[in-house]
């Protein structure tokens, strides 16, 4: 078993995702699959058909949610020290080749979005972050060649 490694929000946020799946869409569907039944045969019936997908979709997201919260284990932020680099810590770093200044927070994978600069500790970035302190310099091979970064800040 692999676990999973977010933080209790994260956590919070699956386990309300699960909960509506559950409680309130899982009954709205089941609900159509009644009313296309009631309109008589059912090898013709196209929206029995529709609703019974949709059932059948719902019922696959709601066992993938129920497996990904069996298999988290939450971080506590507060217990991470902050010298060196590690998931939930939020990196300052300066592209030595740009000259720019980046910040990225490292999460886990399934948590990854980088339009909130929340990046992948499985990423090649995020791989070559871990671990690493203030004032250390990474190298990154990326698809778009070789990335250099200088850690600047750890919060």
């Amino acid at each position: 078993m692999q676990y999973e490694y977010m933080s209790k929000e994260s956590l919070q946020k699956l386990k309300d995702e699960l909960h509506e799946n559950k409680f309130k869409k899982r009954p709205i569907v089941s609900q159509k699959i009644a009313t296309a039944r009631e309109h008589g045969d059912l090898k013709e019936n196209a929206e029995y058909h529709a609703a019974r997908e949709e059932l059948s979709l719902l019922e696959t997201k709601i066992q993938q949610l129920q497996d990904r919260i069996s298999r988290t284990r939450i971080i506590k932020e507060d217990e991470l020290p902050n010298d060196k680099v590690y998931i939930l810590k939020t990196v300052i770093l300066k592209d030595l080749k740009f000259d720019d200044t980046l910040e990225y927070t490292l999460v886990s994978p399934s948590e990854a979005n980088f339009e909130e600069n929340k990046i992948s500790s499985a990423s090649p970035i995020g791989k070559a972050l871990l671990g690493k302190g203030v004032g250390d310099q990474v190298e990154v091979q990326a698809p778009a060649g070789v990335l250099k970064y200088e850690i600047l800040e750890i919060k």
